[in-house]
């Protein structure tokens, strides 16, 4: 018998935190409409974050979910999505939504008869996989295992695709976060000082994050899917690169967690670079701001006005509805206009060629603003945009999550604020 009830996973001052079943039903059933419309039988999910997205929580095991007029759907009298769950299978019930959830709980067969298991169904055919988010060896297993139902397709990208469209309810969760981003930053003012380690400036960050219900991981899409998410560079350490793709490098406190803040001290009259990403029930908000206890030079007040100019110019292109592509070329012109070719988004080798990236459940989602993205950020699409500048002694930008709408793009993040720099 099990020793945990619902009443242990409720959320602060006992709120449902679970994803809306409205929610899920919407999802799955938008799915299984796209399988139909690209002739895939069904799809198999098996990602952690996709099966947040479709199942409400991310439990060890795997959805089916048939497409749309195949045998295995419910309108065909099949028996529908179906999550099979190695486990935990109550605690998979429960954040479907329980006895009101839109998908059936099973336990995980053998794999010795998982296809034939899907067979019985009515799977009409080999479900696809996410190959771009599974490991090679785990995809080359299942996609062994389901070989008496057909070749396996890939829907990764038809899920990414889906998942780029936000709705009421996920666009309300992203608004709630940015209240707490607010407070992140809030504190980072409070804390700033010199001779303050920037690790100890981003605990008050981390601090407010994780009191307000941040689950300590920010998801990432793109391998080696590591990300720090408070980031606090001052001075010369905002000109140091890391692995991370990304303008902003930073220390780290060691080289197994070589990006970021970490023990270089804060000191007057340097630019203090802050970007900080919180997530609230799985839903990221990104933004950056600076900061300088003490004055800054004129110099770096003028790197600043020109990243704002930048910014406004990808947020206008993007917000008439011109492609992501179009939207980096117009940002990146106008910066190497400006004389900062060697210094946009990092300096040379290690620049980053993007201007923005799609947020969600993932932090690098799609598009992006960069060459090959020749698509519009969709309506309900969200963007974090964030030019930057990096120098050997420092590094300066602004960032803001935005979403597009039909009359433009809409700023979430630090909605009203637009003071770029506070001086400490």
């Amino acid at each position: 018998m099990s020793s945990w009830s619902s009443e242990d996973l409720l959320g602060p001052e006992g709120q449902d935190w679970r994803v809306p079943v409205s929610e899920l039903e919407q999802r799955i059933s938008k799915l299984a409409n796209l399988l139909q419309e690209n002739n895939l039988p069904g799809a198999l999910i098996q990602s952690p974050v996709d099966l947040y997205y479709y199942a409400g929580g991310r439990q060890n095991g795997a959805l089916f979910v048939p497409a749309t007029g195949s045998k295995a759907s419910i309108d065909c009298g099949g028996d529908g999505s179906t999550f099979f769950v190695r486990r935990s299978i109550k605690r998979a019930e429960y954040e479907a939504g329980g006895t009101d959830g839109p998908i059936n709980i099973e336990k995980f067969p053998s794999l010795r008869i998982f296809a034939e298991t899907l067979a019985n169904m009515g799977s009409e055919g080999s479900p696809a996989l996410q190959k771009g988010e599974l490991p090679a060896d785990f995809h080359e297993k299942f996609a062994s295992v389901l070989t008496p139902l057909g070749k396996t397709a890939d829907c990764t990208q038809l899920i990414h695709s889906q998942r780029e469209v936000k709705s009421s309810w996920e666009l309300a969760m992203m608004r709630e976060g940015a209240i707490v981003q607010q407070a992140m930053f809030d504190s980072v003012r409070k804390e700033i000082a010199a001779g303050k380690t920037e690790l100890e400036v981003v605990a008050a960050a981390e601090a407010i994050s994780r009191e307000s219900g941040f689950g300590g991981n920010i998801q990432m899409r793109r391998f080696p899917l590591q990300c720090d998410r408070a980031v606090i560079v001052s001075g010369r350490a905002g000109g140091i690169p890391s692995f991370f793709d990304s303008a902003i490098g930073g220390t780290g406190a060691h080289p197994l967690a070589g990006m970021g803040s970490g023990f270089n001290k804060v000191r007057e009259n340097q630019p203090i670079l802050v970007d900080l990403v919180h997530a609230h029930r799985g839903y990221v908000v990104d933004a950056t701001r600076m900061f300088s206890v003490g004055k800054l030079d004129d110099i770096w007040l003028q790197r600043l006005d020109d990243m704002v100019e930048v910014s406004d110019k990808v947020v206008n292109s993007l917000g008439r509805g011109d492609d992501c592509s179009t939207a980096w070329e117009l940002g990146s012109q106008l910066a190497i206009n400006m004389g900062h070719s060697e210094h946009l988004m990092g300096m040379n080798p290690d620049q980053s060629k993007f201007l923005g990236h799609s947020v969600g459940l993932q932090l690098d989602e799609t598009p992006v603003v960069a060459q090959g993205f020749d698509r519009p950020l969709p309506d309900n699409g969200v963007m974090a945009i964030e030019p930057k500048l990096v120098f050997t002694k420092g590094s300066i930008g602004i960032e803001d999550t935005w979403l597009k709408t039909e009359s433009g793009l809409q700023r979430l993040t630090l909605s009203g604020n637009s003071e770029w720099l506070t001086n400490c």
